[in-house]
């Protein structure tokens, strides 16, 4: 596989998981890893704390996937996009 298409095949995956995850939680995904640490929630929404994050990580991984992010804003747990 050439560079070319290796990088065109990551930033393939990249858009694919930053569409994924939607709009607003793409926007704090800082290293686009297509999940949400603690520091990357915190740094659009400073109230979020250590236990409240914990409350929306159901997988106990130390990052929130987009089903989790969608359980948390459903809940009320994490501001959606809008209410930021």
């Amino acid at each position: 596989m050439t560079k070319l298409t290796t990088f065109a095949l990551l930033l393939s995956a990249a858009a694919t998981t930053a569409f994924a995850m939607g709009e607003g939680a793409a926007e704090m995904d800082t290293n686009g890893d297509g999940v949400l640490t603690i520091d990357e929630v915190q740094a659009t929404y400073p109230e979020v704390t250590p236990e409240s994050f914990s409350s929306m990580d159901l997988n106990a991984d130390g990052a929130l996937d987009e089903e989790e992010i969608a359980a948390a804003q459903d809940a009320g747990t994490m501001p959606t996009p809008t209410e930021g």
